[in-house]
């Protein structure tokens, strides 16, 4: 698929790379914001990436500014991306992060492990093995502070969000919605399938950077016992 180009509004764009998540798609996304940084100039405010697009606003009085008279500002920020999608980008080398993640699954911690298990025809066991055994790529980070979207939940658990979302979910939730796995950060509402809870903080305010993934990590869930869990809580505190 080739980029396409879309207005949001009338002081943004949208910039799609594809319309699947993929790998492939997340690559070229990195490819771009790398050189987007690079480039950065005045009249652009903010970019916002996600799983197949990229959000970027602007200040339309600074834009109509630019040269190319008898443009638009949204034909001149288009114009402008278009050339930094033609130059040749070779990212920077970075040793990939694969962050091990101990959950707790089932129990209080995980009220919809038994009946997400049964909706599959599953045991409880066999959900716990299928999701704590394979790797995930972070796609993004949103939602919430420090939520980290991830990809490669396998299909034989991928299950729908609750029909009636919860008013809380405890921080640091495991859980399942469609064909995404994530955990909760913070205490927030929310609808996806709670199967267990980790004892690690995932929005850290008073470090930097202030969560503990950040897009392009890998991340491994590792089965814990309630002691285990207690016992890592207790030395995190």
């Amino acid at each position: 698929m080739a980029v396409q180009f879309k207005p949001l509004g009338e002081c943004a764009v949208l910039v799609y790379f594809g319309s699947c998540i993929s790998e492939e798609v997340h690559l070229s996304i990195k490819k771009f914001l790398f050189i987007l940084e690079k480039e950065w100039c005045d009249g652009l405010i903010e970019v916002v990436p996600s799983y197949t697009n990229v959000c970027i606003y602007y200040d339309v009085l600074k834009i109509h500014q630019w040269e190319q008279a008898g443009h638009t500002p949204y034909e001149k920020i288009v114009a402008f991306l278009q050339t930094l999608l033609q130059k040749e980008v070779v990212l920077p080398k970075e040793k990939e992060r694969l962050i091990e993640i101990p959950v707790c699954y089932g129990g209080s911690y995980g009220p919809d492990l038994r009946e997400l298990a049964r909706f599959h025809h599953l045991t409880e066991q066999q959900v716990i093995e299928i999701h704590s055994g394979k790797e995930y790529l972070v796609y993004m980070l949103g939602f919430a502070p420090g939520f980290a979207y991830l990809e490669g939940l396998d299909e034989r658990i991928a299950t729908p969000r609750k029909e009636t979302p919860r008013l809380k979910i405890p921080s640091r939730s495991v859980g399942i919605a469609g064909k995404q796995t994530g955990i909760y950060p913070v205490e927030t509402p929310g609808g996806w399938q709670i199967i267990g809870r980790t004892p690690l903080k995932l929005f850290l305010p008073e470090q930097h950077p202030p969560t503990l993934l950040q897009a392009g990590d890998r991340v491994r869930f590792v089965p814990i016992t309630e002691e285990a869990f207690a016992e890592i809580e207790g030395e995190r505190r």
